[in-house]
C-alpha cells in the first residue's frame, strides 16, 4: 500500500485508499442499472446533457478542493490545451459508445471492452512509451488477442465494439499520461472543450419532433441532471484512491466494474451468452488471470528486495 507509516505524533495512520478505488469501480460497474432509468432518452442526446451537467458539478469540486490555480495554469499551457483536446474527442467518443451499446442491449461487448483495456494499456506502454512486458504480460497480451480473434470470428457484430471502448479509453490514459493535469482539473477542461458541441446536440432534438427529452418529465429530467454525478464523483474517487495506493493493488479492483457488468448482462439484462463470446470470455479470464498473478508477483518480490 501507498498509506505512509502511523504519524508520531497522532498515532494515525493516513487514509486508505483502498474505498474509494472500490467505490469507484463500484459505480462504473453499476452504471448500465442507471442507463436502464434513461433508456428512454436517445443514446446521443444523453451524452449530450451528461456533458452540459458534469461540467457544473467538476466546477464545484475544484472550487472545494482549491484547483482553481492548476486549472488556470493548464489553460495557459498550449501543449497541456492540444493534449487535453485529443483526450476530449477520445472521452466523449468512449462514453457515446458505452452509452449506446448498454442502451442496445450488448452488455457482454461492454464488458469485454473493459476486461481487455488494462491488457491494451500495458500494450501500448510498449509500443509508445518504451515500456517493456515481462514473459507472463505477453503471454497475457496473447491469449486475450485469441479472445479477440474468436470474437472476430463467432461475434464479429459485437466485436467493434469491445475493441472502441478498449482502445479509445487506453489511448485516453495514453494522452492524459502525457500531460501533468490532474484528474480532476482535466475533466473540467475536457467537459468546457465538449460542451459547444453538447449543447448543439441538445438544442438539435430540442428543436425537433419529439422535442428534448429534458424538461419533458419530471423524474427523468432528475436522471438526466444525476449524469454529472454518475461521471464526476467516481472518477475523483479514483483520483483520491490512485494517489493513496500503489497502482499494482489498484490493478486487482480494476476487474470489479466488468465483472459486474457481466453478471449484470446475465441476470438484469438476460443477454443470451452465444458459445463464441462465453469461450471469448474464458480466454479472457485467463489472461487477466496471468495479468494479475503478474502484479502480485512483482509486488512480491519488490516487497522482498526492501526487507
Amino acid at each position: 500500500m501507498a498509506a505512509s507509516a502511523p504519524s508520531s505524533s497522532t498515532g494515525q495512520s493516513a487514509p486508505s485508499g483502498l474505498a474509494p478505488a472500490i467505490g469507484a469501480y463500484l459505480i462504473w460497474g453499476f452504471l448500465p442499472l442507471y442507463l436502464l432509468l434513461v433508456k428512454a432518452v436517445p443514446p446521443f442526446e444523453f451524452v449530450g446533457w451528461r456533458i452540459i451537467w458534469t461540467l457544473p458539478l467538476c466546477l464545484v469540486i475544484v472550487a472545494v478542493r482549491r484547483q482553481f490555480p492548476e486549472l488556470v495554469a493548464a489553460l495557459k499551457s498550449p501543449r497541456a490545451l492540444l493534449a487535453l483536446l485529443a483526450s476530449a474527442m477520445l472521452i466523449g467518443t468512449n462514453w457515446f459508445i458505452y452509452v449506446w451499446a448498454i442502451m442496445e442491449g450488448q452488455v457482454y461487448a461492454t464488458s469485454i471492452g473493459y476486461y481487455l483495456n488494462p491488457l491494451i494499456n500495458v500494450l501500448l506502454g510498449t509500443l509508445f512509451l518504451g515500456e517493456k512486458l515481462s514473459r507472463r504480460q505477453w503471454l497475457a497480451v496473447g491469449v486475450a488477442g485469441l479472445a479477440v480473434v474468436l470474437l472476430a470470428a463467432g461475434a464479429l457484430t459485437s466485436l467493434w465494439i469491445s475493441l472502441s471502448l478498449a482502445f479509445s479509453f487506453a489511448f485516453y490514459g495514453l494522452v492524459r499520461k502525457q500531460v501533468s493535469v490532474g484528474s480532476l482539473p482535466g475533466l473540467t477542461i475536457e467537459s468546457a472543450i465538449l460542451l459547444l458541441p453538447a449543447s448543439a446536440v441538445a438544442l438539435w432534438y430540442a428543436s425537433g419532433p419529439q422535442g428534448s427529452s429534458f424538461g419533458q418529465d419530471t423524474f427523468l429530467s432528475l436522471a438526466i441532471v444525476f449524469s454529472g454525478v454518475a461521471t464526476a464523483v467516481p472518477l475523483l474517487m479514483f483520483a483520491l484512491a490512485a494517489r493513496r495506493m500503489d497502482y499494482s493493488t489498484l490493478g486487482f479492483i480494476q476487474y470489479l466494474a466488468p465483472t459486474i457488468v457481466f453478471i449484470l448482462g446475465l441476470t438484469v439484462f438476460r443477454q443470451p451468452l452465444e458459445p463464441a463470446k462465453l469461450l471469448s470470455f474464458v480466454l479472457i479470464w485467463i489472461a487477466v488471470g496471468i495479468f494479475v498473478y503478474d502484479l502480485w508477483a512483482k509486488r512480491r518480490s519488490s516487497r522482498k528486495a526492501a526487507a
